[in-house]
């Protein structure tokens, strides 16, 4: 499954569509009033009634269009459970048939800078997938749209966030590789391939191995 971040210009406005609404620890409803219609503001009310408030996220169907899904901020949530709520986040959508969602920042209350940021990254590092020699591959594409005017993310912590990412990634596929493919002259042809983000890299072969060994 992929998954494609987009930051959408619509401020704090209703969404129509899959819904993600971030609220405090034991799913405390009340200020999200201004975000969802009565109907579903009740609706989701008496839900919670019979819903085990120790979850970190609960999903709601409110029709067969539109999902509401709630995460809870724990009092005491540091950034790695952040990060693992994103994750969890994944896990529920994985194997939804909907394809689009929309997460309101401004429903984020945290003292916790780039909280957004942090559950966005852990939701990607959880999408990857190592799939390459499967007959049958997921080719599932999903928008997660975020609207809202808090928490934006910088354009120097997308970058941060995006190198962390593709570099998560690549160590990944490097690892997932089977040995019959990733033989040393492989494993150096790909780690040689860096060199275009500026890194340093040196390769010895067995001559050079043997001067060094001498030394």
């Amino acid at each position: 499954m992929t998954v494609q971040i987009n930051y959408k210009n619509t401020g704090s406005k209703k969404a129509q569509s899959n819904l993600i609404l971030f609220v405090s620890e034991n799913f405390n409803i009340s200020g999200l009033k201004k975000f969802i219609s009565n109907n579903e503001f009740l609706y989701i009310s008496d839900l919670l009634k019979n819903s085990d408030l120790k979850k970190d996220l609960l999903s709601f169907e409110i029709n067969s269009k539109k999902s509401i899904f709630l995460v809870s901020i724990k009092k005491d949530i540091k950034i790695p459970d952040i990060e693992n709520l994103g994750a969890k986040f994944h896990n529920y959508i994985k194997d939804f048939k909907k394809k689009e969602y929309f997460i309101n920042s401004d429903t984020i209350n945290s003292k916790i800078n780039n909280f957004l940021g942090y559950f966005l990254h852990g939701l990607k590092l959880k999408s990857y997938e190592f799939n390459i020699y499967k007959s049958k591959k997921n080719n599932k594409q999903v928008s997660i749209n975020v609207i809202g005017n808090k928490n934006t993310i910088s354009a120097k912590d997308y970058l941060r966030f995006k190198a962390l990412e593709e570099g998560s990634f690549f160590a990944r596929d490097l690892v997932s590789e089977p040995g019959n493919v990733l033989h040393p002259d492989e494993y150096a042809k790909r780690i040689n391939s860096l060199k275009r983000f500026g890194l340093k890299i040196n390769i010895y072969d067995q001559k050079k191995l043997c001067l060094v060994s001498n030394h």
